[in-house]
């Protein structure tokens, strides 16, 4: 394995580098290389951080940048600053990437390599919210983080149940966060780098990964704490969304959440499409079922990667049409996934076979 390189967009987060840096100096196994990339900075941030340059146990890169406006977002400032990252990491290298306001846990490097060297070609962790500034946000958010939680939850368990993932196992979780994404750089370069986005460009970067067939593991046990605060830095970020939470409720929950039964029939599709990609036949009834015509589904089949074949079967089937989910029939579904899990009488969890090929209304 060629360098371990970590790569940190930071935006005016003089009260917070500090602690995030430190908390990569205190790594288990630690990075040959930290980038840090200053964008349109005017805090004293970038003077913080070369404070620290001299004690810490890698080799610390600091570039400033000054972006228009346009240009000024965090999708920009990933991209470039994982691209210099993966410069100095070289073919063979690790590009890790987290945010400036994070303290990623003291095994956050090694459990990334390990998951990395046990097959994964990216690895996505898990995102928490400072449990002191989690006290300044109003309770009847963390109800709903809750609610929206344990939907995803239970929408997760009915994929992996139909359609399981050997190299992605449970537990997992579902978050795509820029605070914690490992990738190798040859991925990286495979994939074209980060996606050209103002913001979701962690998303955006797993998406395009998933497109081509990356082997992405959802690690629970990588860990990484973030700012529960309320000023953030990136427009769409969680602080938005959580101020605006606080003065009204969205209508609708996570755009990853949707019905209970249109999760369960898009997991059962997943993995009929799966099997007729792999045998290279358009099966009639899938197409029916799917409501395309058997040509079109033969020539989406053709795809070189199920990721880019399935991704255009849920463009183009009337039946796949992704549906969000209202904040108050949050609850009501969360019961319809339990009733599609079913139990048995052991108490654990056993997806029913359901007949949902065709579009319901729950």
């Amino acid at each position: 394995m060629g360098s371990v390189v970590v790569a940190i967009p930071v935006r005016n987060e003089v009260d917070r580098i500090e602690s995030c840096v430190a908390a990569l100096a205190a790594q288990s196994e630690a990075p040959d290389t930290v980038v840090l990339l200053f964008n349109n900075c005017d805090d004293g941030s970038e003077t913080a951080a070369k404070k620290m340059a001299r004690h810490l146990p890698f080799s610390l890169e600091i570039i400033s940048v000054q972006l228009a406006p346009k240009q000024a977002n965090a999708g920009t400032a990933r991209r470039l600053a994982m691209h210099h990252a993966s410069r100095i990491a070289g073919n063979q290298g690790v590009l890790l990437t987290t945010d400036a306001d994070a303290v990623v846990a003291h095994d956050w490097v090694s459990r990334n390599i390990a998951a990395l060297a046990a097959g994964a070609d990216a690895v996505c962790g898990r995102i928490v919210v400072d449990p002191v500034e989690a006290l300044a946000i109003p309770d009847h958010l963390h109800a709903d983080d809750l609610l929206e939680c344990e939907s995803l939850e239970l929408l997760d368990e009915i994929a992996f149940g139909l359609d399981p993932d050997p190299h992605d196992p449970r537990p997992r979780h579902v978050q795509a966060s820029g605070a914690s994404l490992a990738i190798s750089t040859e991925n990286f370069r495979r994939v074209g780098g980060v996606p050209k986005v103002p913001s979701g460009e962690d998303r955006a970067l797993v998406n395009a990964l998933m497109m081509m067939d990356a082997r992405v593991r959802h690690d629970s046990e990588i860990e990484v704490v973030v700012s529960g605060r309320l000023d953030g830095r990136a427009p769409g970020g969680m602080a938005d969304t959580i101020r605006r939470r606080m003065r009204q409720q969205d209508e609708y929950a996570d755009d990853l959440v949707e019905p209970a039964a249109d999760a369960y029939r898009r997991a059962d599709f997943r993995r009929r499409v799966r099997v007729a990609w792999l045998n290279s036949q358009a099966p009639s009834d899938l197409a029916a079922d799917l409501r395309l015509t058997p040509s079109r589904l033969s020539l989406v089949l053709s795809k070189p990667f199920f990721g880019m074949a399935w991704a255009r079967v849920q463009r183009e089937s009337p039946v796949l049409l992704r549906r969000r989910v209202r904040f108050v029939d949050l609850p009501r579904q969360i019961g319809l996934a339990h009733q599609l899990l079913g139990r048995n009488g052991t108490g654990e969890r056993n997806i029913w076979r359901h007949d949902l090929s065709c579009p319901v209304h729950p």
